[in-house]
Order: structure tokens, then C-alpha cells, then sequence
């Protein structure tokens, strides 16, 4: 981990930005971790009127840690659709605790407490960049998320880097030398052909020069999902030039996870047959059950976001 973070793009702590009065009413919460030291920095949002499930929701490597969701409009949809949003700051973010582990191990925390808060409701991951990348290894060894939806996420951090910063390029092939195992637990694609989701959708930009289009596609394949390409987006762009369809994309993801998994009791499995380093650590996931929920319907929010998904466009979807 500490030569993983060595070769990260740096970062400079700043302090977080208050909450805006408009994303009212939320609550700031300390997430326990059971790998690393302190906690993890969060904020409930609860859903308008009766929930129909919960999302996680992934921060990318940015200074900003969870305020990144403060903008684009992702939590009032998502509360607007019935969903719980929890954001939070991965370690070394806000005033989330300093990172030691492989920051799957935070989102497995922030999983465990978003069941602990949101009881039998079905669980979503929504994960933006490095955020997404790093929900992967907790989805492929475990039976706890109903759906997810991924924006700009790259088959391995390590190629992301070999494409933007080439300077670093021996200290990436060093690393995959010297230390295979962890090499190998890095690489999501092997990752997203272990999960068991409802359903998932990659999203990303065509211009992106560190996720190439091939990438999105490969991904959404192994995993069994779907893809978008949103022509003349860049990294972390695809919010900006598309985010009424990105957001429907999204919602119409989890209804779908929702309509296929409603009858699945799912177990979590233990992360003993990963590939992770730290194979004998324990896993704080847990076994729960999902109660059936009634599905939105055409005048619902997510059935209004659907029919824009419907509506003819211009990007490449599959």
C-alpha cells in the first residue's frame, strides 16, 4: 500500500466545503473501520418520501472527498427516486482516518454501515472513477449489492498511469515485478467477472485519454452489463456534458437490479478466495436479507428519467 500510494497522483489535504443548505436534510456520521486507524468521514441523506433502497456513493481522487457529490445533481435524484444516498471520504480524505490498506476495505466498512442504517432495503454502489475502481474487489467476493452503476473507471490503475503519466513508467513495472499478488488484486477485470449483480452499467468519455473506449466495453462485458460512450467527453466529463441521461442511466440501472433480484436472498461470501494480499484479514461483511419493494412506475421520478433514457440520442450504448 505504501508503494501503491508513492506512485498516486499527489494530493493536497484542504479542508472540506460545508454542506449546501439546498441538499437539506442530511447527517454527518463517522463510519467504524475495522482495517486502518480512525474512522471515515460521512453524510446520510435520506430518501423523500417511503425508500425503496440505498446508495453508496464513491468519491474520485480528487481534495474534494465526498463534497465531490455536492454538485451534478446526483444526490436529489437519487433522494427524489426513494434512495438513501451515503457519501463518505476514503482515508486520508477530509477527516476520514490515514490509509493503510487497499481502499476496498473502506468501501466494505462504508457497505456494512449503509446495511446497518438501511436495514432489509436493497443496497446500490454508485462509484465514480477511482471510487468505482475500488468497490470492484469488494463486489467480486461478496452477494450484498443489488446493482451498481460506474462512471469512469479503468481496468487497472496502474495502465491509467502507464497512459498519463509515462515519467513513472518504471516504478509501474517495478511494482509489477516486485509485487505480483497485489498486481494481480489491482486488475478489475478480473474483478468484475466475479460479481453477481442484478445488473451494471459502465459509463465513460470517448476522449478520455486514461480509459480508452475498448476499456468500458470489456469491462461492461465481463461484468454482464451495459456501456455508454458520451462523444467529446473527457475523464470525470460525462456528468458534465450528459448528466440528465448519465443520472437516468443510473436509476434505471438499480430499477433493473431491483426487478431481477427481488425474490434473492443474497449471502455474503468470505474474502478468503480473493486475491488480495491480505487474505487473512476478516471481513466485516455480513449476511442479509432483502425485502421485496413496490417498483417505480411511470409517474414515479426514476419512470421520468427512464423515459428520457428512451429518448433517441447520440451516444454509443450497449
Amino acid at each position: 500500500m505504501a508503494y501503491f500510494l508513492a506512485l498516486s497522483p499527489r494530493l493536497s489535504k484542504v479542508p472540506q466545503p460545508e454542506l449546501p443548505e439546498r441538499l437539506a436534510p442530511f447527517e454527518n456520521l463517522a463510519v467504524p473501520r475495522r482495517h486502518g486507524h480512525g474512522t471515515l468521514a460521512a453524510t446520510w441523506f435520506p430518501a423523500e418520501g417511503r425508500p425503496r433502497g440505498a446508495v453508496l456513493l464513491l468519491h474520485p481522487w480528487l481534495v474534494w472527498g465526498r463534497a465531490y457529490f455536492h454538485l451534478r445533481g446526483r444526490i436529489q435524484a437519487l433522494r427524489a427516486a426513494g434512495y438513501h444516498a451515503l457519501t463518505f471520504d476514503f482515508g486520508g480524505f477530509g477527516d476520514s482516518g490515514p490509509p493503510q490498506f487497499f481502499f476496498d476495505r473502506d468501501v466494505e466498512a462504508a457497505l456494512e454501515f449503509l446495511h446497518q442504517r438501511a436495514g432489509d432495503l436493497p443496497l446500490h454502489v454508485w462509484g465514480v472513477s477511482a471510487g468505482g475502481y475500488w468497490a470492484h474487489p469488494v463486489l467480486s467476493r461478496t452477494k450484498g449489492v443489488t446493482g451498481a452503476f460506474f462512471e469512469d473507471v479503468s481496468p487497472h490503475l496502474m495502465e491509467w498511469s502507464w497512459r498519463m503519466a509515462p515519467l513513472g513508467r518504471p516504478d509501474y513495472l517495478l511494482y509489477r515485478v516486485c509485487l505480483p499478488a497485489a498486481y494481480r488484486f489491482l486488475e478489475v477485470r478480473r474483478h468484475a467477472a466475479a460479481t453477481s449483480l442484478g445488473a451494471v452499467t459502465y459509463v465513460s468519455g470517448e476522449r478520455d485519454r486514461g480509459i480508452r473506449p475498448e476499456d468500458t466495453r470489456e469491462l461492461a462485458r465481463l461484468a454482464g452489463g451495459h456501456y455508454y460512450l458520451v462523444p467529446g467527453a473527457d475523464h470525470l466529463g460525462s456528468i458534465k456534458l450528459a448528466g440528465d441521461e448519465v443520472i437516468g442511466m443510473a436509476l434505471d440501472t438499480f430499477q433493473r437490479a431491483e426487478e431481477k433480484t427481488l425474490a434473492v436472498r443474497p449471502e455474503l461470501r468470505s474474502p478468503e478466495g480473493s486475491d488480495a494480499p491480505d487474505r487473512s484479514a476478516p471481513s466485516s461483511c455480513r449476511s442479509f436479507r432483502r425485502a421485496p419493494l413496490p417498483l417505480g412506475g411511470e409517474r414515479s421520478h426514476a419512470g421520468r428519467w427512464a423515459r428520457r433514457l428512451r429518448a433517441p440520442g447520440r451516444h454509443e450504448r450497449s
